[in-house]
């Protein structure tokens, strides 16, 4: 990257900044048409949104919907979940505090990234820098990588391989660049933004069901350049978001990093939680983000990935772990259990009949700790998605409006939102119900 792009940055700061304004909620969405609420799959895409593609958040037209219904004037909101930070950034423009648990470090880092209030004069000079020790670094991608999967870098393992050697060398170049700025605000934005362009770099695609390479990946080769001008354009866009919207209502926040079963218990007094938790559809979501946690640094070790894997929802059965006992007041958990036991031979882990029970241990726990973090009449939003196993459906929303009562919390609404794909192995047919479900505390 040259300097004649540095300055070129410098001047977009400048003239965005002469255009600056205050923006709602409703300029940040410029009216665009959803076609669902639970799924921004299709809409238009909005500033601060496309930093990194997450295909599974829903709209932040929740959000505004759940304020403007909510029973009680809402100022401060809970998100147990927080990925990719729809529900703190709409809480925002709204002019609401929000609060956000998230375990994941780089979902962490990016909600954080896009919350954040910036200085544009530090932001372009401490770009410049980056850009400037980034053509002087030289990577020792051993070191960097050491314990990293082996076919995280070429030459990789068997032939295959995420990441070009040349390309990993100016990755690892930008990170530690940016790791070196003292204005940790700044670091995290571009630590974000390079993780925002990994996947376009590398040879493999990543979606909700796994990660696979590209067609003909070996034979198209990325080039280190490409890292430039990928980084380039994801800062001058940043930017562009920041500087545009920078007068949102409320720019304070509260993010915490770690498991939300533990954080939910010790949870801030708020006037509306609302959420979307990993479904049990045995997918375990670290894998979607393991590019990222590798190559940006966040994991040093295995160990590190499974002390992740562990913190997350009972969703999965990638990790050997216990599962708490299913809760008993649901009779329809109860039915479910016992005809995924009579099929337990036939499941491709028998661990899954165990994991539902536990699953359900660990919503209703959420659930317990969101109706105690409630002011009176505060409301649970909740979009939730069903699963099935050797054909047993697993109606997730039938079982937790059940278990709602153990919760102190009765049921408002019970609303279906679409229909999800079940696995190739169930048939691929749209037959799993997405439900919002509205929880009010008693």
């Amino acid at each position: 990257m040259s300097q004649h792009d540095i300055i070129d940055t410098q001047s977009f700061v400048s003239f965005l900044k002469e255009q600056q304004m205050p923006v709602s909620f409703d300029g940040w969405v410029s009216g665009r048409s959803v076609r669902t609420l639970a799924t921004n799959s299709g809409a238009s895409a909005l500033a601060f949104q496309n930093w990194r593609k997450f295909k599974e958040a829903f709209a932040p037209e929740l959000i505004a919907k759940a304020v403007s219904e909510s029973a009680v004037s809402v100022k401060r909101c809970l998100d147990p979940f927080g990925g990719s930070g729809t529900t703190a950034l709409a809480c925002q423009f709204l002019g609401i505090m929000p609060y956000t648990f998230e375990v994941n470090p780089y979902l962490a880092d990016l909600i954080k990234a896009k919350l954040t209030t910036y200085d544009m004069g530090t932001l372009a000079t401490d770009f410049a820098d980056v850009v400037r020790e980034v053509n002087r670094l030289k990577p020792d991608l051993h070191k960097l990588y050491e314990h990293a999967p082996e076919t995280l870098i070429e030459p990789g393992k068997n032939d295959r391989w995420i990441f070009d050697l040349e390309v990993a060398e100016r990755i690892a170049s930008y990170r530690l660049a940016i790791d070196a700025l003292s204005n940790r605000d700044n670091a995290r934005l571009f630590r974000v933004l390079l993780g925002g362009v990994l996947i376009d770099l590398s040879n493999v695609l990543v979606s909700g069901k796994g990660r696979r390479y590209r067609r003909g990946w070996n034979k198209n080769h990325k080039h280190p350049r490409q890292v430039d001008i990928l980084m380039l354009r994801a800062v001058e866009a940043a930017i562009g978001d920041i500087v545009r919207h920078a007068e949102r209502k409320e720019l304070r926040y509260n993010l915490t990093g770690g498991d939300s079963r533990e954080l939910i218990k010790s949870a801030p007094e708020v006037d509306l939680v609302l959420f979307s938790p990993p479904y049990p559809n045995s997918f375990d979501y670290t894998d979607v983000y393991n590019v990222e946690l590798w190559m940006l640094g966040y994991f040093a070790d295995f160990s590190i990935n499974k002390k992740l894997r562990l913190a997350t929802l009972a969703s999965h059965v990638q990790i050997s772990r216990p599962f708490a006992h299913a809760p008993r007041n649901s009779a329809k958990l109860q039915r479910t259990l016992s005809r995924l036991e009579e099929v337990r031979e036939q499941l491709w882990d028998k661990r899954i009949v165990d994991m539902i029970g536990g699953y359900f241990a660990d919503m209703l726990n959420i659930m317990q700790g969101s109706s105690k973090a409630l002011a009176a009449n505060g409301e649970i939003w909740m979009v939730v998605g069903d699963s099935k196993y050797a054909g047993v459906p697993v109606p997730v929303a039938d079982i937790l409006c059940e278990l709602a009562p153990d919760a102190n919390c009765s049921v408002l609404r019970k609303e279906p939102f679409r229909s999800m794909r079940t696995s190739a192995q169930q048939g691929g047919n749209e037959e799993l119900p997405e439900t919002l479900l509205v929880l009010r505390r008693m």
